[in-house]
């Protein structure tokens, strides 16, 4: 699945006022992480704003931020009522479980020792992975919430010191804002990590906007995740201009399945291949497709699946045909079947030499 990019709809840990809107942008940009904090707008607002993360087809989840036992009870009743995919934060633990108990929320509470609004991550590593050990044994819990980056100790040593001693995914969490951080966080080995003020400010990166931010948010965890795709275009019809009739390009592969092309010309031989299916796709031209029982016109547009085992002579007619091949490894056309003057001649020579040989095997 690779490291997961949820954008928070928040500046400063609370969620902001035009939420609705940079949602769509969002949601536009293909964002498939959502989220918000429980604090900035009242619940009927932010279970409005879920539902639009979910028609959109995006996960969603809330942060909490109260630090007291009510507040936080508050807020985990209220993603209940909202109906978010994932509770990421808290402290009382034990209080919130209950709460989520029969729902199908993903909880994610805050590991160490939580003060401040901003929170700030307080404690020593050691602690904090103390912490974070413990709660991942709970059951109930899904995982956990590290705001790494609001800690006094050494980042990276922290996050792949929790990420390293737990069995559950770490959501990376607070003043994550460059690519360099993002890096981190994959390099500890975090599930996740979440962006909002450096997106919503447009400090993420030289964007004029959010859409550019979160395209440049996007466009770094795709390298990061090695997402990124190898391939460019190819233009089959000049490739296969270049090419005589018969000699077939290859454009890559697809499931082990070999993308080639080629230029029919006139008949090829009557074959079949013991295990491997093949398609044809017609660029251009026409394709007789000769089986024992029938014949198969294909016009440009058309595609046939030959199965493995069936015998088949395709033909080029009226012209020249362009073909787009799929088929596995190995699978090669056996070319254009002989002339029929040069089988002719062939005839003759063995007529002639038969009629000419007059001796007997003994």
């Amino acid at each position: 699945m690779g490291l997961r990019f949820i954008f928070m709809l928040t500046r400063n840990d609370r969620t902001v006022d035009d939420a609705a809107h940079h949602l769509r942008v969002a949601l536009d940009a293909g964002v498939r992480h959502v989220g918000f904090k429980d604090v900035g707008l009242p619940v009927e607002a932010l279970k409005m704003l879920n539902t639009a993360i979910k028609i959109g087809r995006a996960t969603s989840y809330l942060e909490v931020v109260s630090l007291d036992r009510e507040s936080e009870l508050r807020s985990a009743r209220a993603a209940v009522e909202i109906g978010v995919d994932c509770l990421l934060g808290g402290t009382h633990v034990d209080d919130v479980l209950p709460v989520l108990a029969g729902t199908d929320i993903l909880y994610f509470p805050f590991a160490g020792s939580i003060s401040g609004h901003p929170s700030q991550l307080e404690g020593g590593i050691e602690d904090i992975t103390r912490s974070a050990v413990a709660l991942a044994a709970r059951d109930g819990v899904h995982g956990l919430d590290l705001l790494a980056y609001r800690s006094q100790e050494d980042v990276p040593t922290l996050m792949a010191e929790v990420c390293a001693a737990v069995d559950k995914p770490v959501i990376m969490a607070g003043s994550i804002d460059n690519a360099a951080r993002i890096g981190l966080v994959f390099d500890a080995g975090a599930a996740g990590f979440t962006i909002g003020t450096a997106a919503l400010d447009l400090t993420y990166s030289a964007g004029e906007d959010v859409a550019a931010q979160l395209a440049a948010i996007m466009r770094d965890v795709a390298a990061i995740n090695r997402h990124i795709s190898p391939h460019r275009k190819h233009a089959v019809g000049a490739a296969l201009k270049a090419l005589p009739p018969w000699v077939s390009q290859r454009f890559g592969t697809v499931g082990g399945l070999r993308v080639e092309a080629m230029t029919f010309e006139g008949p090829s031989v009557w074959h079949f291949h013991t295990r491997e299916d093949e398609l044809f796709y017609v660029l251009s031209g026409s394709l007789l497709m000769r089986y024992r029982d029938r014949e198969e016109r294909l016009e440009a547009g058309d595609l046939i699946v030959v199965p493995r085992g069936v015998e088949h002579c395709p033909e080029a007619v009226g012209g020249p045909c362009q073909v787009m091949l799929i088929r596995p490894p190995g699978v090669d056309e056996p070319g254009p079947a002989p002339a029929d003057d040069a089988v002719a001649t062939a005839i003759e020579d063995v007529t002639g030499h038969a009629q000419g040989d007059t001796s007997t095997l003994v």
